[in-house]
């Protein structure tokens, strides 16, 4: 339990910096920027995939936290949020650099990932433009916060943090205690081997918390699940920013929506993999 504790401590205050950043450029952009501004970062958007795919390859979760909070208020696209959430490497870099994996191997994990993110996110967009152009975010981050932040900004993104923070680490102790008490993620005889583990590893990196891209990466080394198995469980682990997209998103249909296309894209990529090694 004392681990647990720690570790649920440590990660929450990881997330700070981040979560900061997020809630003070939307401050800004809401209450500060002119419309002039508004319509310059609208219009540089469609570019967001590529921008946001190459910060995901970043370790930790932050960025997708930080997008999460920026796609609720629309300040970015969906393609955006979804390249990020694809491309977020987590923990995946920080354990495959302390087994001394080659470094070549480590370039075309990032790789892979950064392209998967890329392009989604640019089809998405694509697919998606003409309906979110009429789309307004109806999350008002003030008025669920029940602050005044047009007289005291740095106050009120203080606040938002703080709320948003205690909110992750609750959640992330809970799963904590389940993930370990439980034995929940013990699934080595059922990917093992197994030319349809996409499916289950997929399903794992879903699981909002560091140690699902732990075990998926600690797996492929040990040799016990695929490297297309491991991409595919890689592609969909964003760390806890589903947990602030469930939070703050109200639009619970939505967000189903997102977590579906990160599943099915984790997936189809993993079958893309597999099927090439079968063939080569």
């Amino acid at each position: 339990m004392k681990d647990i504790v720690i570790d649920t401590l440590i990660d929450g205050l990881k997330l700070i910096p981040f979560l900061f950043i997020a809630f003070l450029i939307i401050e800004l952009i809401e209450h500060k920027l002119s419309n002039r501004n508004k319509d310059l970062i609208t219009k540089t958007g469609k570019f967001g995939p590529m921008f946001g795919s190459v910060l995901g390859m970043f370790p930790q979760c932050g960025f997708s936290v930080l997008a999460t909070n920026l796609y609720v208020t629309r300040i970015v696209s969906l393609g955006t949020l979804i390249s990020i959430y694809l491309s977020t490497s987590d923990e995946m870099l920080p354990i495959l650099l302390s087994e001394n994996v080659e470094i070549g191997l480590i370039i075309k994990i990032l790789l892979i990932k950064l392209f998967i993110g890329m392009v989604s996110g640019f089809i998405i967009d694509f697919i998606l433009r003409k309906k979110e152009s009429k789309v307004e975010a109806d999350y008002d981050i003030c008025h669920e916060e029940n602050c005044h932040c047009k007289d005291h900004l740095l106050l009120s993104v203080i606040k938002h943090t703080i709320h948003i923070t205690l909110f992750l680490m609750i959640i992330s102790f809970l799963l904590n205690c389940l993930l370990e008490y439980t034995g929940i993620l013990d699934t080595n005889n059922i990917i093992a081997n197994n030319p349809f583990s996409v499916f289950v590893t997929s399903l794992i990196g879903l699981i909002p918390n560091c140690g699902a891209s732990v075990m998926i990466t600690t797996l492929y080394l040990k040799d016990i699940i695929s490297f297309a198995s491991m991409i595919s469980g890689l592609l969909t682990g964003s760390g806890v920013a589903l947990l602030v997209l469930f939070r703050s998103n109200k639009k619970l249909s939505e967000n189903i929506l997102i977590l579906s296309l990160v599943y099915f894209i984790g997936v189809g990529a993993g079958l893309i993999l597999e099927l090439k090694d079968y063939i080569w």
